[in-house]
């Protein structure tokens, strides 16, 4: 239990023997109405510096998955499926994500991830029909439920 002026009561009683504790906690130091203010207004001030802050290690983070995905999708696939020019298309693609996940633009960041995933939605598209084929190849479609 907390009461109103941040004092901490907590009781356990131990059921096979019936033992029972109690503790209180009292808080050590309190703020005065006066640093809670000040907290309150600084953290209003900077409300949009940490909201970019946080959009922008959002959007790294994105990019980091984004190419970690598409990097390992081209290891496996990439050569079966895609020609020289397409490939290229992708590295291309790739380095500019991984070059402005340098910055500290998120909205920027966000574009070239958008554009990542524009050159390379053809390639996503023929590895899904490629399992699918894989996967159905050998079966009659009577035999798929």
């Amino acid at each position: 239990q907390v009461d109103a002026d941040g004092l901490l009561s907590v009781s356990a009683r131990e059921e096979a023997s019936g033992v029972e504790s109690h503790i209180e906690v009292k808080p050590s130091y309190g703020l005065s109405d006066d640093e809670i203010a000040h907290m309150l207004r600084d953290s209003l001030d900077h409300a949009q510096d940490d909201m970019d802050a946080r959009n922008l290690r959002e959007q790294q983070v994105a990019a980091d998955r984004v190419c970690e995905a598409v990097e390992a999708a081209l290891a496996e696939d990439g050569a079966e499926l895609l020609n020289p020019e397409e490939l290229a298309a992708i590295e291309q693609a790739i380095t500019v994500v991984q070059q402005a996940k340098n910055g500290s633009d998120f909205m920027a960041i966000k574009k070239t991830i958008k554009a990542l995933n524009d050159a390379s939605a053809e390639f996503a598209a023929r590895r899904m029909n490629a399992s699918i084929s894989k996967a159905l190849s050998g079966h009659r479609i009577e035999e798929i439920d």
